[in-house]
């Protein structure tokens, strides 16, 4: 009997001793997977966008913690095979329970894949615009410019349009202006043309554009746009349309506000106007 007891007290200490070991090993190699995770990031961060180096580390670091996982539970004598066909038949009814959230893993994964953007690009979906701070796998983070968090879901990522506003060095600005039917279209051409050419935010390359756009109810639409680098797109913009209304204020150019004016008949006769006097007004107020 006491053989039994003692035969059983071994094993159960073995059983505490391996369950011990396990966890051991589990907290080791979740150390050891932030720690070359993040080695690796370091190495290959001259070569890879804030992003790639996201995608990277959490691609390092969650395959090593997998395979520290099955270890330890191996270590413990659990059979395998049994949770991988438990976890399958687990993750197809999670699948039907959770559509959206099984559309939106996909689509997070395209979008690392594709990489449309990266973290800090400013990019504007919808009408929504703001800084990307985190590209998760069920969503996009932002942080809009009134210092606002948005999450879209990635889903609705792939099905947008999304606009990269810092994709690219430089940015055009498109500068709408309106002047009188009676201004010199050509003088006003060179006007700007000369302010573009003084402002030192204002890009020589790719050259100013002056274009026509129609002749408006009120003015003579023109677009005239300008390239800048793109941090100070917002600058330049601002500082243009400040020096066009100085300059056109300087050469006389006149700037309309939408007016209407009415005919009667013909085209080139005005309306008649008959002033008319109020006579009991004009009265003295002694005869009142």
């Amino acid at each position: 009997m006491k053989d039994i007891i003692a035969f059983i007290d071994l094993l159960k200490a073995s059983h505490l001793f391996a369950l011990c070991q396990a966890i051991l090993l589990f907290i080791i190699g979740f150390i050891l997977a932030r720690l070359i995770s993040s080695a690796v990031v370091k190495v290959t961060k001259h070569k890879l966008t804030a992003h790639g180096q996201l995608f990277l580390k959490r691609s390092i670091f969650y395959s090593i913690l997998a395979l520290v996982t099955f270890s330890a539970l191996d270590n413990i004598g659990l059979d395998l095979s049994i949770l991988l066909g438990a976890a399958g038949i687990f993750t197809v009814a999670l699948g039907f329970a959770s559509q959206t959230s099984a559309s939106n893993l996909i689509s997070g994964l395209f979008l690392m894949i594709e990489r449309p953007f990266s973290i800090t690009d400013v990019i504007k979906v919808n009408d929504i615009t703001g800084e990307v701070i985190s590209i998760d796998l069920l969503s996009v983070k932002l942080r809009t410019f009134d210092n606002l968090f948005v999450r879209i879901p990635n889903e609705s990522m792939i099905k947008s349009a999304v606009t990269t506003m810092t994709k690219y060095p430089i940015r055009r600005a498109d500068l709408k202006i309106g002047i009188a039917y009676k201004e010199d279209i050509e003088k006003v051409r060179n006007i700007l043309m000369d302010i573009a050419a003084k402002n030192f935010i204002c890009l020589e390359e790719p050259a100013p554009v002056f274009i026509l756009t129609g002749f408006g109810s009120s003015s003579i639409d023109i677009q005239f746009s300008v390239w800048a680098r793109r941090e100070n797109f917002l600058a330049l913009k601002n500082s243009m349309y400040i020096e066009i209304k100085n300059a056109f204020d300087q050469q006389g150019i006149e700037i309309p506000f939408p007016h209407v004016s009415l005919y009667a008949g013909t085209a080139t006769t005005p309306f008649p106007l008959t002033s008319v006097v109020d006579s009991s007004a004009k009265q003295p107020a002694a005869d009142k």
